[in-house]
């Protein structure tokens, strides 16, 4: 700390967009309080982030490292939205080939924090060396993290593995009543995609030991969402447990949000009834069979809703967008229905008052979104700990999960047609809107959330 009082913080994120937001936007309110930033990631990654607004940017420092070079990783991919999802460990393997460069850059800069992510486990270890204490900065909620239990569960999965039925139940350490679990289709899904592990170190042992060895725990949530969530995780943890806010947006970021590509979505979104338009998009890096895309797409027109559909090929794929959906679709949809192909302003969308409804794969950052504006949620969780959260949704009655087949995952266009109509329109989806409304005051509510970042901060420089 300088004599004004101000920190040094050294952020380094894992390589996915949904992890490099959420820590410059962290890195931006730290920025806010004076506190100097240096941000750290690879030279095309770093091209990728948003620009940071003039008045903050003398204390945002990007510090890029080249990504060590792994046989198995297409040239240029520095990022999970580079490569499809079956070579994600040949990523992790490439990172961790970072850990001399960071130290070397650590050594040099004399840092007052660390906050770093889950992938980079060997990180505490580094930083108990050069005397900096470090915090682990999840970008899972609480009840995600609590699922996965203690350190000590965690690395004791590294060593024993699991058998699928495992995480079908709710743990027994949570004490209260719970519907988070997996559903089996999600675990069988995550072992099929796992293969071969060349990093060597399984997501498990990351997080095992990224937690196990931080100083304290800062968490993308707050306390009025999930109270008894983040009390157990302390419990569990044995160590701090600081809530930072959901680290909602800014009106300035809104508004300057993909402008090119603004122009012709908001004629589109214009056009439509007040809160009569069902938003679907299902993140980044998510990739739907053949037959889901068709199931999906075909739901979406019984569903007889106006829809706004953000439609992105796999990383890789030489599929033309088009080619992905039902023959005829579009033609038939044209009018009611928008297919968007290609990334999408999704923050200013869901901002329009035309959009009354999300068809999300549940991602964190995607539900921050769409609560952050009162949206009701149709819960389609892709993989990950998405499905954790759709259930944490669900038990809260912001929103409604699309049925689906508990051992093979597959859906129905009437599955799909059926929960939209409710979310949107139905009579029983009345207290769905109404508490997903109510969660506009919280997730959204930038003075509130400033507060976490404010209590954050003074814990930083009280430690």
């Amino acid at each position: 700390m300088d004599s004004s009082g101000a920190l040094h913080v050294v952020m380094f994120p894992w390589l996915a967009m949904g992890h490099f937001i959420p820590f410059l936007e962290l890195s931006k309110r730290l920025a806010q309080k004076g506190h100097r930033v240096s941000f750290v990631s690879t030279p095309r990654n770093i091209k990728r982030l948003p620009q940071i607004p003039p008045h903050l940017s003398p204390l945002i420092n990007f510090v890029s490292l080249p990504l060590p070079h792994v046989d198995t990783l297409p040239e240029n991919a520095e990022a999970s939205i580079d490569i499809p999802a079956q070579i994600s460990q040949s990523l992790k393997k490439a990172f961790d080939g970072l850990e001399v460069p960071l130290t070397t850059f650590l050594q040099n800069s004399n840092p007052n924090w660390i906050i770093f992510d889950y992938a980079s486990y060997w990180l505490p270890g580094v930083a108990a060396k050069l005397g900096v204490p470090c915090v682990f900065f999840s970008l899972f909620n609480a009840a995600v993290l609590a699922f996965l239990g203690p350190p000590s569960a965690l690395l004791r999965v590294e060593e024993e593995g699991f058998k699928p039925e495992d995480l079908t139940v709710v743990p027994k350490w949570v004490p209260f009543h719970s519907n988070v679990f997996y559903r089996l289709h999600e675990v069988l899904k995550y072992m099929e995609g796992a293969g071969e592990n060349e990093s060597g170190v399984s997501d498990f042992y990351r997080f095992g030991l990224a937690i196990r060895d931080s100083n304290f725990v800062a968490l993308r949530s707050c306390s009025e969402f999930e109270p008894d969530w983040i009390r157990l995780l302390g419990e569990l943890l044995k160590k701090p447990v600081i809530p930072v806010g959901f680290l909602p947006p800014s009106a300035e970021d809104i508004e300057k949000e993909g402008d090119a590509k603004w122009v012709i979505i908001r004629e589109w979104l214009d056009k439509q009834g007040r809160e009569s338009v069902v938003y679907v998009a299902l993140g980044t890096e998510t990739t739907l069979s053949r037959e889901e895309l068709n199931e999906l797409a075909l739901g979406l027109e019984k569903s007889e809703l106006p829809f706004f559909w953000v439609l992105r090929k796999p990383p890789g794929s030489n599929q033309n967008e088009s080619e992905m959906l039902p023959e005829g679709f579009e033609e038939r949809t044209r009018g009611r229905g928008f297919v968007y192909m290609g990334w999408a302003p999704q923050v200013r969308i869901l901002a329009h008052p035309s959009v009354g409804g999300f068809l999300t794969h549940c991602g964190w950052n995607s539900i921050i979104e769409g609560l952050g504006f009162g949206r009701a949620l149709a819960l389609l969780p892709v993989g990950n700990e998405q499905g954790l959260n759709a259930r944490l949704l669900e038990g809260k009655k912001v929103g409604l999960e699309i049925p689906r087949n508990e051992r093979d995952g597959s859906f129905t266009s009437d599955s799909v047609a059926e929960s939209v109509r409710v979310v949107m329109v139905g009579k029983d989806g009345e207290p769905l809107r109404a508490k997903a409304r109510e969660m506009k005051e919280l997730f959204g509510d930038r003075n509130r959330n400033d507060r976490y970042v404010d209590f954050f901060s003074q814990y930083l420089e009280g430690a």
